[in-house]
């Protein structure tokens, strides 16, 4: 049990290094998310890794739509502008209005 518990700081560590660059929440919704599902399984004595996992997944889902700063991040790596970009100096205006 002792070794799943040493993987958590380097996991924690990496991940926010990460978070730091990205647009959105994912990794910060998959940390908590994780986090949340552990907790939820040693008070019911499910799978620890199991409903960290599946919380992670939530967390991380959930994380991804939402906009750190609500500005415009320019096109991401697909090829996608950023819906904060549309109208302004450079952009063009928005196709669904």
């Amino acid at each position: 049990m002792k070794s799943r518990f040493a993987l958590i700081p380097v996991a924690l560590i990496s991940a926010l290094s990460l978070s730091a660059c990205a647009e959105n929440y994912s990794a910060e919704g998959g940390l908590g998310g994780a986090a949340l599902g552990a907790g939820v399984a040693a008070v019911t004595g499910g799978d620890i890794t199991r409903y960290a996992l599946a919380g992670a997944a939530a967390g991380a889902l959930a994380g991804y739509f939402v906009d750190k700063n609500d500005g415009c991040d320019g096109y991401d790596r697909d090829g996608y502008l950023d819906e904060d970009c549309f109208g302004t100096q450079g952009y063009p205006a928005d196709p669904r209005r």
